[in-house]
Parts: C-alpha cells; sequence; structure tokens
C-alpha cells in the first residue's frame, strides 16, 4: 500500500473513524481519475488526485461524515444533494413512503400530499416519482433546506409535480389526501449526547424537538386536522420510545391510529393516522 494511503488509514484508525478502510475507499474514489471501484491491493497512484484526497481525509479526520464530504445521500431510490444545511435522509424515514404507498388504491390517481419539514426534498420528490399524477406541497421554515430542496426538484426535473414553500403549518390554508412529516424529535438531554458528526454538520433546528422532544407532535394535534380531507392519512417519524406520549398527544384529536411500524431494528419509528 502506498505510504500515503497508509498514512491515511492510520490516522482514520487513530480518530476512531467507525469504519477507516471503507470510507478510506469511497475517498480515494471521489478523488480518483478514474471512476471505478477502488481495490487497494493493486491501485494505481497516479490515478489518484492526492492533494485532493488529502484534503478530503483531513475533512473526514475533522469528524465531517462522509455524504457532508461527497454532496449526496441515496435514499429511496434516488441520489440527492446535502449540505450542512439539511438533516441527512436516514434509512428510516423510508417507512414513510413505504406507508403511503400502502395506502394507495390507485398509483396513477392524482393526490395532493403536504410534506411537513421536506429538508432535502426526499420525501416529497421520491413520492412524486412514484405517484407520476400526484402534487405535493413541500413546505419548511429554513430559507437554505429550501434552496437544498430546490436543487434537488430541479435535478429530478420535478417542479411540475413539488411545490416547495419556506412555510410552516399555520400559514398552509389547502386539505390534503396525505400530510407526512418526519419532525424534529431529539429532546434537549439527548442533543447533548449526539456524536459530533450529527451536531457539528447537521441543522439543530431539524433534530431539536424541545426540551422533551415531542414539541412538533403537540402542534401536529392541534393543527393537522385542518389540513385533512376526508378519508386522508397522517403519516409521521417518531423517535426512540416516544410511542406512549405520542398516542397520548393524539388521543383527543379525531385521528385514529392506524399503523405502528418498525425499523430494522424493531424501534417504534412511523405512526400512520386516518381521519375519517
Amino acid at each position: 500500500m502506498n505510504e500515503i494511503i497508509l498514512s491515511s488509514l492510520l490516522e482514520l484508525k487513530k480518530e476512531k473513524i467507525p469504519d477507516p478502510l471503507l470510507d478510506l475507499k469511497i475517498l480515494l474514489k471521489e478523488a480518483s481519475y478514474v471512476k471505478r471501484e477502488i481495490i487497494l491491493s493493486n491501485l494505481e497512484i497516479n490515478n489518484i488526485d492526492i492533494k485532493y484526497f488529502k484534503k478530503l481525509v483531513l475533512k473526514r479526520l475533522n469528524k465531517e461524515p462522509i455524504s457532508k464530504i461527497l454532496r449526496k445521500k441515496y435514499f429511496w431510490k434516488s441520489e440527492f444533494f446535502v449540505n450542512k444545511n439539511v438533516l441527512d435522509p436516514r434509512p428510516e424515514t423510508e417507512l414513510i413512503i413505504e406507508e403511503v404507498i400502502h395506502n394507495i388504491k390507485d398509483k396513477t390517481k392524482k393526490y395532493e400530499i403536504l410534506d411537513i419539514g421536506t429538508g432535502t426534498g426526499c420525501l416529497a420528490i421520491s413520492l412524486a416519482k412514484e405517484l407520476k399524477n400526484s402534487k405535493i406541497m413541500a413546505i419548511d421554515i429554513s430559507k437554505k433546506a429550501i434552496q437544498v430542496a430546490k436543487k434537488n426538484v430541479n435535478f429530478h426535473n420535478l417542479s411540475n409535480q413539488v411545490n416547495l414553500k419556506i412555510s410552516n403549518i399555520n400559514k398552509i390554508k389547502k386539505k390534503f389526501d396525505f400530510v407526512i412529516s418526519n419532525p424534529p424529535y431529539i429532546d434537549e438531554n439527548q442533543y447533548k449526547n449526539l456524536q459530533i458528526e450529527i451536531r457539528k454538520y447537521e441543522p439543530k433546528v431539524a433534530l431539536l424537538g424541545g426540551k422533551d422532544g415531542l414539541k412538533f407532535y403537540k402542534l401536529f394535534a392541534k393543527k393537522i386536522e385542518k389540513l385533512m380531507k376526508k378519508n386522508s392519512f397522517f403519516i409521521c417519524e417518531i423517535g426512540y420510545n416516544q410511542l406512549n406520549d405520542c398516542k397520548k398527544i393524539f388521543s383527543d384529536t379525531n385521528l385514529k391510529l392506524k399503523k405502528i411500524s418498525k425499523d430494522l431494528q424493531k424501534i417504534d419509528r412511523t405512526l400512520t393516522f386516518f381521519k375519517i
């Protein structure tokens, strides 16, 4: 192994980067003039932009996540642009897509969908691709997040289906067939204990759900019904150990809890409500 590459690997290990060899290969591929899979045993060092590679390694040593370094993250069936102004799309959030599709009988029908706190736009864009005739309004209070979402909407050529707005739910006057959200749900104590990769490189506003992490569920319980048509669905993501609190919060609404979905770690992750 080349001396520069070996020393980079040792530095990544020293900084306790979780999967240093995998990260090394990803960064080498990014810095390679020839875009093919990196095999360290027969790596042609002349194919690597060493100066750029060193810059990438330094970013990773500073705990910048690979997704933020490369400015891209894969979600559902597509790739999305990401930066420090948005939360990286997480695999567990794909459960929201699954639940919407599960509750649709005819994918060719026109549905109106509201995505609250769109961030990268990954949910809105993924649903637009699955439901070609549907219209999605995607809102976020962050102007910088909407700029990222706009970049992704334009990249995927979906501006005819996805309508982006800097807004909160109080300003929305329409009614929808589906309302979806992956709101901030980390409480203040949890936030202090998050990995430095998350605290340093992802927006606090997209993570912190008030002192107890339940701020947005309380807001939704008061406001969400007004945004829903008859026989419509509200699907949201929840945090670890928040199921009972959320059940209690929504117990005084006219929404019926239809389904609780678990993620791959068997953690309660999404709630599907139905409005009669």
